[in-house]
């Protein structure tokens, strides 16, 4: 990542550890403050600085209104690891696993609320509209968390029926994302359109190389453990594509198993996948979803210096390995 990037996660940071969250009881707002300092990527506020810098300078005049889409992704990730009975998020205890399940919700909760405090900030003239896009965006966050959750009750799902669920659950808000800025920006509906589309794409991408990374990542950069999807029978794009075209009954007779060694299971079903060339067809559908990024990318119509960040920006999320 270039110099103009770090600088501008190094002023996400920052913004985040001055949220006002001194408030009582502590043990409410204590977890938010645990889960923010937990790292990330700071993906989605970042996208937002970017593509304000697309249309307008300074993009530091919007770091607080670009933290909102971090505090509300933290929010979904504090409620999915009560649902998913998570025991570790970013190598760390997770929220209702330091404190307890009702501190998670209610710590949740206020997270929301923080993330509306925040939009009461952006100009009145763009309220409404970011205001109803936010709530477009975090309503189909919410349908792809719960259609997430249906597809672990089925037997069979359908890579078509996986890529609107990621596409709910992930790409929408870097989409929104893209779009924040672009509004803050006073960009127009077609730019403001095209961004969207850049990092809906961006997304549908991201959330497919998390998937291939968890079969074929570096255990050392990876940051978790490699093989997890598999090891869990999550239903990823990997193993709704092995079992369309699994010749036998050798990965249902892996899935179907209740006493097994991690690593052989690993092993093994990383194997059939090899031997169906699964990698290759992964492989394949993320170029499609980075390609149609760059395409809505090349149609931008802004500052020089910001398509060209975001376009740098873009190649180490299509190139990273963690």
């Amino acid at each position: 990542m270039t110099n103009y990037i770090q600088n501008l996660i190094s002023l996400i940071d920052k913004d985040l550890k001055e949220l006002d969250l001194d408030h009582q009881p502590p043990e409410l707002y204590q977890p938010i403050r645990y889960i923010l300092s937990l790292g990330g990527k700071r993906l989605r506020p970042l996208l937002v600085l970017l593509s304000y810098k697309v249309f307008k300078d300074n993009p530091v005049n919007v770091v607080r209104v670009a933290s909102l889409v971090e505090i509300f992704h933290n929010f979904t990730l504090m409620h999915d690891d009560i649902m998913d009975e998570a025991p570790l998020r970013r190598g760390k205890p997770t929220v209702h696993e330091k404190w307890n399940t009702n501190i998670g919700i209610l710590s949740g909760d206020i997270m929301m609320v923080k993330a509306y405090e925040v939009l009461e900030q952006v100009p009145q003239e763009v309220l409404l509209h970011c205001l109803t896009t936010f709530n477009r965006c975090a309503g189909e966050v919410c349908e792809g968390q719960q259609v997430d959750m249906n597809f672990e009750s089925r037997d069979k799902v359908s890579a078509s029926e996986y890529l609107e669920m990621i596409r709910q659950k992930t790409a929408v808000l870097l989409g929104f994302s893209m779009e924040l800025g672009a509004i803050l920006a006073k960009a127009s509906p077609q730019q403001q359109a095209l961004v969207r589309q850049f990092g809906v794409n961006i997304g549908m991408g991201f959330q497919l190389k998390d998937d291939l990374l968890d079969v074929y990542g570096d255990q050392n950069k990876f940051g978790k453990q490699v093989g997890g999807d598999i090891i869990a029978n999550k239903k990823t794009y990997l193993l709704i594509k092995a079992l369309e075209q699994a010749p036998d009954n050798a990965l249902q007779l892996w899935l179907n198993k209740k006493d097994f060694d991690k690593q052989e299971k690993v092993q093994a079903v990383t194997a059939i996948y090899d031997s169906l060339d699964i990698r290759t067809q992964t492989e394949d559908i993320i170029k499609q979803y980075f390609g149609t990024a760059y395409q809505a990318l090349d149609q931008l119509q802004g500052d020089p210096q910001g398509v060209s960040e975001l376009r740098l920006y873009a190649d180490y999320l299509t190139n990273r390995d963690r």
